[in-house]
């Protein structure tokens, strides 16, 4: 298969249809794995009496193992392909899968399981966002990348009804899992080489300066990665301290957290399709000014559960689209043969962002007022649009000024 073989596909191109849908149905079986096992595990280390903050820093494995692979996955798709990864992402997950009811209750095991998962997932996902991103044409980049966005929450979404199978045995839902993924594998196996953008000798920049030159070209497309893994991942962690405080009881919290990725989901496509068309950045910088007025409007709905939920659903809806839209916009500015050091950098922002939020979100409902969960919110992604607004006026001005040369 040609490596520059683009999307969507021609009549007699029926391979490349195969690939998105084998692509997506990878990326929903990963977000099924991991809205199962993040609950899953925690449920069953409860149970077996581990304490709370341990509980807590065995999880934290999982994020470990996705951090770390950042700062090497690059070189194995490059040499091997998007297909090799995406394979051995799949063993990987499957493996660690099948063990951990084979090494219940050991502590170290789990831990060591939690970041093979991360290694494997990692690369799985970059490895896909990266074929998604770098094949298709830019007048469809948009829906293409939300398509991918959209796969992924509805994974999650439905991963934690896996919990239900307790009911057979601490086993059953390791089982199901692991058949996800093989099923997936079979098809997975059917997926044409392909490998990314070569680097020719007058384009190869290695090590940190070619990172620099991501970042001097695309530093604002980057930029939403770090922002979404931060309200992500302060949500899920303090979102429920916040709702304890304003005294919603434990069914409204648990009512209130899915409205966020569900107005997400119904906003992915929608807004990938009209990036398309308006552009990306006048998407990016109206999502960021509207999800953040709303995130701030929270606390002054009080402890009215309806309007909570309202507010959450759309603001999630326009800021959901972030980590998809933020790499689309990347794809749009920068060279394809420095596209794979844009998802390096955009996957780091992310784990930052989500590794700040928790600690910025708790600290400020500890220690500030108690909306200061949402007013941060609001605040960081006005902030962003306000940065897009002046970064969009001086490109205008600067066109403005190109056009009078001529």
């Amino acid at each position: 298969m040609n490596s520059n073989s683009t999307w969507p596909p021609e009549p007699e191109e029926r391979i490349l249809s195969y690939r998105l849908l084998v692509l997506l149905a990878v990326v929903i079986t990963a977000g099924i794995s991991q809205g199962l096992l993040l609950p899953l595990l925690a449920i069953l280390l409860e149970r077996a009496g581990v304490p709370d903050d341990v509980n807590g820093i065995n999880s934290m494995a999982l994020y470990i193992g996705t951090f770390a692979t950042m700062f090497f996955i690059e070189r194995p798709v490059r040499r091997f392909g998007f297909k090799a990864v995406i394979i051995t992402g799949i063993i990987m997950i499957t493996v660690a899968t099948l063990l951990f009811p084979l090494t219940s209750g050991s502590l170290v095991a789990w831990f060591v399981l939690r970041i093979i998962i991360g290694i494997g997932d990692s690369g799985l996902h970059f490895a896909t966002q990266l074929w998604m991103v770098s094949r298709a044409p830019a007048r469809q980049r948009g829906k293409f990348i939300s398509l991918y966005g959209m796969s992924y929450g509805i994974g999650f979404s439905i991963g934690p009804l896996g919990i239900n199978l307790l009911h057979f045995g601490e086993s059953a839902p390791f089982l199901i899992s692991a058949a996800f993924y093989a099923a997936v594998l079979l098809f997975a196996l059917r997926l044409p080489q392909d490998r990314p953008e070569p680097i020719h000798r007058d384009q190869e920049v290695r090590g940190v300066a070619r990172f620099k030159m991501v970042y001097r070209i695309a530093w604002f497309a980057l930029l939403p990665a770090a922002l979404y893994g931060i309200m992500e991942a302060s949500m899920n962690s303090s979102f429920p301290l916040y709702g304890s405080k304003i005294g919603l009881d434990r069914e409204a919290i648990s009512a209130l957290l899915p409205a966020l990725g569900i107005g997400g989901l119904l906003l992915q496509i929608p807004l990938g399709a009209l990036s398309d068309r308006a552009g990306r950045l006048p998407v990016l910088i109206g999502s960021g000014l509207g999800g953040g007025i709303l995130f701030a409007f929270i606390p002054a709905a009080g402890s009215n559960v309806l309007v909570i939920a309202i507010l959450l659903a759309v603001a999630g809806g326009l800021v959901g689209s972030f980590f998809s839209l933020g790499l689309a916009y990347a794809a749009d500015l920068l060279p394809r043969h420095l596209l794979p050091g844009a998802n390096v950098l955009a996957s780091i922002h992310f784990s930052l962002g989500s590794i700040a939020g928790p600690v910025v979100g708790g600290f400020g409902l500890r220690y500030g007022v108690t909306g200061s969960l949402f007013y941060l919110l609001g605040g960081v992604f006005l902030l962003f649009a306000l940065v897009g607004l002046l970064l969009s006026r001086r490109s205008s001005i600067s066109e403005q000024n190109r056009a009078d040369l001529r």
